[in-house]
């Protein structure tokens, strides 16, 4: 039974990951590759090398994953995992799949300003699913983790930066305009991937004083099914004692719990801060 089991998450993941890469894909054939600019991905890259290389973006993207992908091994571990190698293969097998199927595409939008937009929407739905599915498309995010590692840069700063030298490649092959876009491109790439992933990982640690503790935490554990912690503090004008309890909740609970206090008591003292790294909250 649990293997019956393993094989169906795995096939489930397989198939989530597949989707997630098709997207991206589809992202760089039909938008990315039609505006001729370089967008903080190692296929923008394969865009301006193709210029270059008497070979189609997707056998470019290809030899490039794969020697990121060593590169990486060498230098950072097995932190990569079996699903970058995956989706590092996937990437080039979706773009050979729409060069075949639709030789010399040229734009849906006839505008490049569009299909940079397009490009910087559609593949941060993609980019989205493989992060919070705990995988990666490669390519920048080992050059970045290398940067990490090595340099002691902060991962978002080495994402940034590996972007940015690819959009500026640019310069070599297309006009000004171009440039200008991929750069754009990739500062506002960064601005929707946040939202798709980041916003969507953080939660909210919200600490309450309140005469109905016992109702509060009751409600916590109970109806959100959350845990809590309560602290003992004293007010500094009069030193009177009283409990703060503090919980961590996502977006849909945390709706739940401030109409619930609004309820209980109106005049309860909250103070809210976004949390994006929690590892552990023990419901004690």
């Amino acid at each position: 039974m649990n293997t019956q089991y393993n094989y169906t998450n795995i096939i489930k993941e397989t198939l989530i990951l597949t989707v997630a890469v098709g997207i991206i894909g589809a992202a760089v054939y039909f938008f990315l590759v039609p505006s001729h600019t370089s967008v903080s991905s190692i296929s923008g890259l394969g865009i301006i090398l193709s210029n270059f290389v008497p070979l189609p973006l997707s056998a470019i993207t290809m030899i490039l994953n794969v020697v990121l992908l060593i590169v990486g091994f060498l230098t950072c571990g097995k932190e990569f995992g079996i699903k970058t190698v995956y989706t590092s293969i996937m990437l080039p097998i979706f773009l050979a799949l729409f060069e075949i199927v639709f030789p010399n595409f040229e734009s849906f939008t006839n505008s490049q300003e569009l299909d940079v937009l397009c490009y910087i929407l559609v593949v941060s739905v993609g980019l989205s699913i493989l992060f919070n599915r705990n995988a990666s498309s490669g390519g920048l995010d080992i050059v970045a983790k290398i940067m990490n590692k090595y340099l002691h840069m902060e991962l978002g700063k080495a994402m940034s930066l590996s972007g940015m030298c690819v959009a500026l490649s640019a310069a070599l092959v297309y006009d000004k305009k171009t440039v200008v876009l991929s750069i754009l491109g990739t500062y506002f790439n960064g601005i929707v991937l946040d939202h798709f992933i980041f916003d969507h990982n953080i939660k909210r640690r919200v600490c309450i004083i309140t005469p109905k503790e016992k109702e509060l935490r009751d409600f916590i554990i109970h109806e959100l099914h959350s845990g809590a912690t309560v602290y003992e503090a004293y007010g500094a004008y009069n030193m009177e004692k009283r409990h703060e309890i503090i919980t961590i909740v996502d977006k849909v609970e945390y709706q739940k719990l401030m109409k619930f206090i609004n309820t209980l008591d109106s005049k309860a003292f909250i103070t809210v801060y976004n949390v994006s790294d929690m590892r552990y909250q023990p419901k004690i």
